[in-house]
C-alpha cells in the first residue's frame, strides 16, 4: 500500500516545477511520491501540465482522488514505476485559479461582514468564479458596495497567511463561511487561510501571496437561485503572472 503523495501545492503554492518518483501506474495514470499538481476539490478545478521522463514529455490532462491517492491522468503512455520525472504546471491556468480563489475569499469576507451572509455553493475557474450567498436581496446599491469594498481590500495588498488549528476550534469560531462544516470528519488539524487584518477561513485550496495579485474585480453577473440564495459571478482583470 502506497502512502499519500507529499502535497507540495499546500506548502509551496508558487511551485511551478518539481522532481518526483512514480510510485504506481494504472489506466493511463500515475501516482507520485510528491506533487505540485492540485487534485481539485472545494470548487477548484484540478491542475494540468506536463510530466517529463528522460526527455519525453507526456501531458497531465487531469487529476482525480481515490481516497488518499492523487492520480495524475495522462495524455500518453505513463512512465514506469520507479521512474524519476519532472513535473511542470500549466502556470497560466493555476495562477488564474489562485487569483480568482483569493478574490472569492475577499468577496466572502465582505459579504459576511456587511450582510452576515454565508456561502451555499461556488465554483472557481482560471478566468472567472461564481459564488452563492444566503442573501434575500441584491440591489444595485448593494452590488456596488460589495464590489467597491472588495476592490479596496485588493488594492491594499494585504498578505495571505496559511496556518493550522485544531478541528475543535472550528465550533467556536467564525472561520467557516459555509452553511455546514465541510471538513472531513477524520481531519483533526484544519488549514486556515487568512487575509491579514481582514478575514480568515478554513480552506484547503491554493491562493496567491497578496490580495494585490488579484487585480481589479468586477461583478459580471447575478442570478436569483432562491428566496434566500443569490449568485454572484466575478471576473478579474488580466495581470502578468510573473
Amino acid at each position: 500500500m502506497h502512502t499519500a503523495a507529499e502535497p507540495l501545492y499546500l506548502s509551496d503554492m508558487m511551485c511551478r516545477e518539481f522532481d518526483a518518483v512514480v510510485t504506481e501506474t494504472g489506466d493511463g495514470a500515475v501516482r507520485l511520491d510528491r506533487t505540485a499538481f492540485y487534485p481539485g476539490g472545494g470548487g477548484l478545478p484540478p491542475d494540468r501540465g506536463i510530466l517529463n521522463h528522460e526527455g519525453r514529455e507526456v501531458e497531465v490532462v487531469g487529476m482525480r482522488r481515490e481516497g488518499e491517492a492523487a492520480w495524475h491522468d495522462l495524455g500518453g503512455p505513463p512512465p514506469p514505476v520507479g521512474a524519476a520525472v519532472r513535473g511542470r504546471l500549466d502556470w497560466a491556468h493555476r495562477y488564474g485559479v489562485m487569483r480568482h480563489h483569493t478574490a472569492i475569499h475577499i468577496l466572502c469576507g465582505v459579504v459576511y461582514r456587511v450582510f452576515g451572509a454565508v456561502v451555499t455553493g461556488g465554483q472557481i475557474y482560471a478566468d472567472r468564479a461564481r459564488i452563492d450567498f444566503t442573501l434575500a436581496d441584491l440591489t444595485k446599491e448593494r452590488l456596488q458596495q460589495i464590489e467597491e469594498e472588495a476592490n479596496r481590500i485588493i488594492q491594499e495588498g494585504r498578505s495571505i497567511k496559511i496556518y493550522s488549528i485544531a478541528r475543535d476550534a472550528l465550533a467556536t469560531s467564525a472561520l467557516v463561511r459555509t452553511q455546514r462544516i465541510l471538513v472531513p470528519e477524520g481531519v483533526q488539524q484544519v488549514r486556515i487561510v487568512e487575509i491579514d487584518g481582514f478575514d480568515a477561513q478554513a480552506d484547503g485550496g491554493t491562493h496567491v501571496a497578496a490580495t494585490s495579485e488579484c487585480g481589479r474585480l468586477r461583478i459580471v453577473k447575478t442570478e436569483n437561485k432562491g428566496r434566500q440564495n443569490k449568485r454572484l459571478e466575478i471576473a478579474l482583470a488580466p495581470i502578468e503572472s510573473g
